[in-house]
C-alpha cells in the first residue's frame, strides 16, 4: 500500500538510446515492449523504491516501506504477465481486526470486531454492537463498490488536459477527447450514487460514517482508511476521499481485496522488472541522479552522482514532483508561476513505519491464541490498535499538530508471515507497524535522533503490550522509519507515502498542479510517471502505464530533437 518506486528511467528508439530517470517499473516494461530502448537508474542498491523487500534482521525479510497490495491495476497484471514473471499474492481473510481494551457492545461482552469478505459473518460480528449497523453494512459496502467500479475508467485513463481541450488546433483538441469520454462515462455510471460520490469527495469521513452507522468501534475501524498516510483527522472535510481511495483496488477479481505478496513487496517490483529485462531493458542500481540536462526547453538526459552523463531523448521520473522539478532541473528552467505552484504542493506526512522481527505471534487478550505460535484468522489481517473510537484517532492527530509525539498513536499492525512462510525462519514472524500521527518537525526544537525514535517506539510497543501482554518480550529486531527517515532513504518528500497529499486540490488534472497534470510539462521530453501524478498514491502502476502511453503518443514529435 503506498508509493511506487523512486527510480529514474530513460527510453529510446533503436538504435539511438532514450533514457529514463527515477521512474516506475511499469513505464519501463510498457515502453520496452513497444520497441524503445529503456535504461532504468535506481537510486538505491535494491530495485523498487518504496516497494522493496529488505533483510534488515538476518533471516527476516521485510516489506520495508509499502507492505500490502490491492491497488495494482488488473490490466497491468495482465499486460505485463506478472504472474508469469513471479508475482504471487496471498489473499487475506478476514481483512480487519479491532480488539477492544474493555469489553463493549450491546451486552458489554464484545471483545473485538473482525470484518472480511463473508457478509453473514460481518453481520454476526457487527450485531455485537448494533443490529441496525449489521443490516446497513452490506448496503454501505455495495454503494462503495458501485462508485469505485464507476471510477475504474478514470484510474485507467489520463486526466483531461485543459491546455489541449482549449487549444485552437483541431488535432490537439482531438487528443483530449478520450479523457473527456472517460469522465462522462464515469459520471453516467455513477448515476443515482452521485450525491454519495460528491459527499465522499468533499466531506469528512466522520460525517459519512455517522450517517451510516451508530456503533463507534465500527465507525472508527472504517475511519482508519480515511487517514492512512495523510495528516488529517476523520473530522476534517476531505478525509472521506482517502477512505474511498483505499477501496479502489482489486485482487484475483475481488473488488476491495488486499493481500500479501509472497517474498514481500519487492517481488511486485521484481516481477515488473523481470518483464522489462526480458524484453531488453537495462537496469542499474546505486546510480543516483543529480541533474536532468536540458537543451533549450528539451530534456536531453541525466547526470549521475559520479559525474557520468547519460544522453537521452526522453526522461521519465518517478521521484516526487519536488525532486523532479525543483531539485533536479537547472534553476529557472520552469516558468515562475509553475515553480511557485510546485512550492505550494503539500507533502505533509503523519507516518512512522516500524518493522519488527518477532520470535512468536502476539496473543491478544480479546482473542487469546488457542495454540502457542499457531496463526489464528485475526493474525492474517490488518490489526487496528488504539482505534476503538474516532476520538482516539482525532486526539493523536491533535498531538501531531502541536509537534508532539502522540500519547496513543493509531497503529495498523500486519503480520504477513502468518500467510507467507518465506519471510521468517520457522516459528518466527515479521510484523509491520504503520503508525500515526508523527510530525516531520517536532516542537521545541526537538529532532528525530536515535533517542527520540526509541522513545516513540516505546510508546507504540507499550500500546501493543496493553492489547497483547508479552509482545515486547517477543521483539528480536527493530527498524524505525520516521517521516525524515522515509524522505532520506526512499526519497519521499516530507516522508509522504503518496508523493503528495491526496486532497481534492491535488487530484486528477491538478496532480501535482494543473499545468503538469497530464504527465507532461513545459520541458519537452520530461514526464512524471509516479504517484505524484494522476491517479495518485499507492502501488497502483497506473501512472506509469499512462505516462508510457503519453510518450508513445508524442514519440514522432520527439524525433525532431
Amino acid at each position: 500500500m503506498w508509493s511506487e518506486s523512486n527510480t529514474t528511467q530513460a527510453a529510446s528508439i533503436r538504435p539511438s538510446k532514450l533514457h529514463m530517470m527515477p521512474s516506475s517499473w511499469e513505464v519501463a516494461a510498457y515502453l520496452q515492449k513497444s520497441g524503445l530502448d529503456v535504461c532504468v537508474l535506481e537510486r538505491r542498491h535494491v530495485i523498487g523504491g518504496a516497494a522493496v523487500t529488505e533483510e534488515i534482521v538476518p533471516g527476516f525479510k521485510f516489506s520495508r516501506a509499502s507492505y500490502v497490495l490491492s491497488l495494482l491495476r488488473p490490466q497491468i497484471v495482465k499486460d505485463l504477465e506478472l504472474k508469469k514473471y513471479g508475482l504471487k499474492v496471498y489473499l487475506r481473510n478476514p481483512s480487519s481486526y479491532t480488539p477492544l481494551l474493555e469489553p463493549g457492545g450491546k451486552d458489554r461482552k464484545a471483545h473485538s470486531l473482525c470484518l472480511g469478505p463473508d457478509a453473514e459473518q460481518n453481520k454476526k460480528q457487527i450485531s455485537q454492537f448494533s443490529d441496525r449497523d449489521a443490516q446497513a453494512f452490506e448496503e454501505y459496502e455495495q454503494q462503495l463498490k458501485r462508485i469505485v467500479s464507476a471510477m475504474d475508467i478514470l484510474l485507467d485513463s489520463p486526466p483531461i488536459s485543459w491546455t489541449s481541450l482549449l487549444s485552437s488546433s483541431l488535432s490537439t483538441k482531438w487528443q483530449a477527447i478520450p479523457a473527456v469520454r472517460a469522465l462522462i462515462s464515469a459520471v453516467l455510471k455513477i448515476g443515482k450514487d452521485m450525491p454519495a460520490f460528491y459527499e465522499l469527495m468533499t466531506a469528512s469521513s466522520q460525517k459519512v460514517l455517522n450517517r451510516w452507522f451508530e456503533s463507534e468501534p465500527l465507525r472508527a475501524t472504517l475511519a482508519t482508511d480515511s487517514v492512512v498516510g495523510t495528516m488529517t483527522s476523520p473530522v476534517i472535510s476531505g478525509s472521506a476521499y482517502v477512505l474511498l481511495h483505499h477501496v479502489m483496488g482489486e485482487l484475483e477479481g475481488i473488488k476491495g481485496a488486499w493481500g500479501y505478496v509472497e517474498g514481500g513487496m519487492g517481488n511486485v517490483s521484481h516481477a515488473i522488472k523481470n518483464c522489462a529485462v526480458d524484453h531488453g531493458a537495462d537496469v542499474f542500481c546505486d546510480k543516483p541522479v543529480t541533474q536532468i540536462t536540458l537543451k533549450e526547453d528539451h530534456a536531453t538526459g541525466v547526470v549521475l552522482e559520479d559525474g557520468t552523463e547519460i544522453k537521452s531523448r526522453v526522461v521519465l521520473s518517478n521521484a516526487t514532483p519536488k525532486v523532479t522539478y525543483l531539485n533536479l532541473l537547472p534553476q529557472n528552467a520552469l516558468p515562475q508561476k509553475v515553480t511557485q505552484s510546485l512550492e505550494q504542493y503539500d507533502y505533509t506526512s503523519p507516518v512512522t513505519k516500524i518493522n519488527l522481527a518477532l520470535d512468536c505471534l502476539p496473543s491478544f487478550l480479546a482473542d487469546p491464541n488457542l495454540q502457542k505460535n499457531e496463526p489464528m484468522p485475526h493474525h492474517q489481517c490488518s490489526i487496528h490498535l488504539n482505534c476503538e473510537n474516532m476520538q482516539m484517532i482525532h486526539e493523536a492527530f491533535l498531538d501531531a499538530q502541536r509537534g508532539l509525539l502522540p500519547s496513543r498513536p493509531m497503529i495498523e499492525m500486519v503480520i504477513p508471515s502468518s500467510r507467507d512462510p518465506t519471510l521468517a525462519p520457522p516459528g518466527k514472524h515479521v510484523a509491520s507497524l504503520f503508525t500515526q500521527f508523527t510530525p516531520y518537525t517536532l516542537a521545541k526544537g526537538a529532532v528525530w535522533d536515535e533517542e527520540t525514535r526509541n522513545k516513540y517506539a516505546s510508546i507504540v510497543f507499550d500500546a501493543i503490550e496493553n492489547y497483547a501482554p508479552g509482545f515486547k518480550a517477543s521483539i528480536i529486531g527493530c527498524d524505525i522509519l520516521t517521516p525524515p527517515d522515509l524522505e532520506r532513504i526512499f526519497g519521499l518528500t516530507g516522508g509522504n507515502i503518496f508523493h503528495g497529499t491526496m486532497s481534492l486540490d491535488q487530484l486528477y488534472f491538478s496532480r501535482p498542479i494543473p499545468s503538469l497534470g497530464n504527465y507532461r510539462g513545459p520541458i519537452v521530453g520530461l514526464y512524471l510517471c509516479g504517484s505524484g501524478s494522476h491517479p495518485g498514491g499507492g502501488v497502483m502502476g497506473s501512472a506509469g502505464r499512462l505516462a508510457a502511453q503519453a510518450v508513445l503518443a508524442d514519440i514522432k514529435h520527439l524525433r525532431k530533437y
